[in-house]
């Protein structure tokens, strides 16, 4: 009889326990018209995100089972922060935009769908489609994680009436660290204001090591094998530390600080006539200017011949949270934003460059780089690069505590500090990190 009674109590468990898992499945979001609701979350502010929203609204109309609801959460940090609090419950949106450096950090967040699970079954979408060189960056084991959405690289934006001013041929952009060093002094000399000037971020410091080869961690970058050394103190950081340190003291680098507006403004007020930005800077600095605005390569220490550039940017990560239908409707806008066409007049908008060969075939894009021809630096910069570990770019989970730490090692530079001190430090305090983060995940 006590028998009996057990197993009818377990049954009833049983039952209730299926019955609670049932209430938290998450439902499907619909809008009032029926549709199936994608929230995307995403860090583009000002006339990216005029673009992003022209992009949705153009994905809403050409059909309509799905709505896709955009949704600016603040910067690329801000936006992470918010998606701790929610990840991995159905309070996270659908899709949300995250920055390359938060590649791993995503990938082993429990937060997200990998969208290979999507695309190995559709046989309407391949990644054979996408540039090579940008693939090279996301796929983590030949897998896609994410899509590769806001794509850029860093260049270097010059005055060309401040070169004719200072005897220099506006059509010749310096190429090495000495040539930069040059130029400097003589705009310096002839106008008084900074010859060059680099934003105190960590990115820049990061594609001036991979245009050199170096790599920024061990084990290929991470790439080959989880890192646990930081590799920044070598010769090829010890070059860029030099190269800055000598102009900072000769008077001819300028010191903008770490806010991208700061050093923009300063450059659209021709007070320094060489600087390294974003490609997604090129139409605001074109149209914003008034001055003739050359770009070009990065530059590279003398001797060597440049690598090439990591991918920069964000991609669109979708969230594991969600209802299954759900994750299919966002995979179908996440395909769209990687249509040749859609890529073609996202780029011309914002100055990022197209994730599919293919777009730059598209008339859209064709008649905007006729008109802007800077636009085709990055382009060139891009192609031009050797796919090789230091150009995929590294990989690791602490990578903006990483990148705030070499900031503050360059500004510690400007004061006067020793640069392989600085630089040794810096890798001790990027592999205690590291460690940290590697207990943690159990790697």
């Amino acid at each position: 009889m006590k028998k009996l009674f057990s197993l009818a109590v377990l049954v009833i468990l049983s039952v209730f326990l299926l019955a609670a898992c049932g209430d938290d499945d998450p439902e499907v979001e619909m809008t009032d018209d029926g549709k199936r609701l994608v929230t995307f979350w995403h860090a583009m502010g000002g006339g990216p995100g005029e673009a992003i929203d022209e992009m949705v609204n153009s994905y809403n109309e050409s059909q309509d089972e799905i709505y896709v609801d955009a949704v600016y959460q603040g910067s690329y940090e801000e936006l992470l922060n918010q998606l701790r609090a929610v990840g991995g419950t159905s309070e996270a949106p659908s899709i949300v935009q995250v920055y390359e450096v938060g590649t791993q950090y995503m990938s082993e967040s429990g937060f997200i769908e990998p969208l290979q699970t999507f695309i190995d079954g559709d046989d309407d979408f391949s990644v054979d489609n996408l540039e090579e060189n940008i693939l090279g960056y996301y796929q983590l084991d030949g897998d896609l994680y994410s899509m590769p959405f806001n794509t850029s690289n860093a260049i270097m934006f010059y005055n060309k009436d401040m070169f004719r001013e200072a005897g220099l041929d506006p059509e010749q952009p310096p190429r090495t660290f000495s040539e930069v060093q040059e130029y400097s002094q003589q705009l310096n000399d002839a106008t008084g204001e900074a010859g060059f000037a680099i934003l105190i971020y960590g990115w820049f410091f990061e594609q001036l090591l991979a245009n050199q080869g170096g790599l920024y961690l061990n084990n290929d970058n991470g790439r080959s094998a989880v890192a646990d050394e930081a590799l920044i103190n070598g010769e090829e950081g010890q070059r860029i530390f030099e190269w800055l340190n000598e102009m900072n003291e000769a008077g001819t680098l300028g010191n903008f600080g770490r806010q991208w507006d700061d050093i923009r403004t300063a450059f659209a007020a021709e007070n320094v006539a060489m600087y390294l930005d974003s490609t997604a800077a090129t139409r605001g600095n074109v149209e914003g200017a008034d001055f003739e605005v050359g770009t070009a390569f990065l530059p590279v220490p003398d001797g060597m011949d440049p690598q090439g550039v990591i991918v920069g940017g964000g991609s669109l990560w979708m969230t594991n949270g969600i209802a299954e239908e759900t994750q299919e409707a966002a995979f179908d806008f996440i395909k769209y934003t990687a249509d040749p066409e859609v890529q073609a007049v996202w780029a011309g908008a914002t100055g990022y460059f197209p994730i599919s060969p293919e777009a730059y075939n598209n008339e859209i894009l064709q008649d905007i780089y006729e008109e802007y021809p800077q636009f085709t630096t990055s382009v060139d910069q891009l192609q031009n690069t050797t796919l090789t570990p230091a150009t995929q770019g590294a990989l690791m989970g602490v990578f903006p505590e990483a990148r705030n730490i070499v900031e503050n090692a360059i500004e510690a530079l400007y004061q006067g500090e020793d640069s392989q001190e600085l630089l040794d430090q810096a890798a001790a305090d990027i592999e205690e990190q590291i460690e940290r983060y590697n207990q943690q995940q159990g790697n």
